[in-house]
């Protein structure tokens, strides 16, 4: 896991667009991280034991996240996506893009990441679609990440069809997954 450089409780503060209305939020860097690896895990429309237990296993690591509650802080996150369904991806990939991070930062979103879209051993392409985009709210090269990621390639390769903006990879990704309303998140893993 990569940590380095990375403080505990950081406070980001981003200026968000979505639909045009400008509004400040607020977010510690451990939120952002869950939301990242809950996003990744919903992202092919399904949650699965696995995938819940290796971010379980993500947060319990990482130093970052000092008196967290993951049963709770991950169903408030399934309630939020149940109700606004693909404007909650929407809005995460609004954040995202709009959130400074250090190079150490966005190298743990990409941790975070990879390693819940891998959890389960099935890559689904819309999964991979989600990383795309994600990756292009980012400001970290794809050299640095294949640096440490070698085998991430594919997951950085453009796609012919959708070519490299972001909007474009954003809208592809929705347009190809439709959300069901998810269950209840239980940790007896």
């Amino acid at each position: 896991m990569i940590e380095t450089g990375l403080s505990v409780g950081k406070i980001i503060k981003t200026l968000v667009q979505p639909n045009k209305k400008i509004k400040m939020e607020t977010i510690t860097f451990d939120k952002l991280l869950l939301k990242t690896a809950f996003c990744c895990m919903a992202s092919d429309g399904k949650i699965v034991p696995k995938e819940v237990k290796k971010i379980k296993e993500l947060c319990a690591e990482s130093s970052l996240f000092i008196d967290f509650d993951f049963g709770k802080e991950i169903n408030i996150l399934r309630t939020k996506i149940n109700e606004r369904g693909t404007e909650f991806i929407k809005y995460y990939f609004d954040l995202l893009n709009n959130t400074e991070l250090s190079e150490d930062e966005e190298l743990s979103i990409i941790d975070f990441a990879i390693k819940t879209i891998n959890a389960d051993e099935v890559i689904e392409y819309s999964e991979i679609k989600f990383f795309k985009a994600m990756r292009k709210c980012l400001n970290i090269t794809d050299e640095i990440i294949l640096s440490i990621y070698p085998d991430l390639e594919f997951y950085l390769e453009e796609d012919i069809h959708t070519g490299s903006k972001l909007d474009k990879l954003i809208n592809n990704y929705l347009g190809s997954v439709e959300l069901p309303q998810f269950e209840h998140i239980k940790l007896d893993i």
